[in-house]
């Protein structure tokens, strides 16, 4: 088995900023880390995670988007760092690169989900809808 390529919270960071500055939602989007322990202690949590690379996935997704370490930009931010750690180990990343898909990561934000469904939804971009 390959080790697994973990991000760091420097190239966390900078995919926020990077985010803010391609996919502006808002005029009052801004680059500010909120909490730099919490980056790190979703990283070291995403380490000692049991599971396969799909778990540690889930975990990263759902942590960044809940533990919000930035002050705009989070859920975005959690996307392009789940695809891009996925693809740095050499990973499918199953979600398509819609618009609805924000709809998801705000279930996921407000605990619809499940982990075994994030899971899911990362590795082959299948879940349910999300309802109020």
């Amino acid at each position: 088995m390959s080790k697994i390529v973990y991000p760091t919270p420097e190239s966390i960071i900078e995919l926020n900023l990077m985010v803010l500055n391609i996919i502006k939602m808002k005029k009052a989007d801004k680059a500010e880390v909120l909490s730099y322990s919490k980056i790190a202690k979703i990283i070291n949590g995403c380490r000692r995670l049991e599971g396969d690379v799909y778990d540690k996935a889930a975990f990263l997704l759902k942590s960044l988007i809940q533990q919000h370490p930035f002050a705009s930009g989070n859920r975005r931010t959690a996307f392009i760092v789940t695809k891009e750690f996925l693809l740095n180990n050499n990973k499918r990343f199953g979600i398509k690169d819609k618009a609805e898909q924000a709809r998801v990561m705000l279930g996921i934000r407000e605990g619809y989900y499940s982990d075994e469904e994030v899971k899911e939804w990362v590795k082959n971009g299948k879940i349910r809808e999300f309802k109020r």
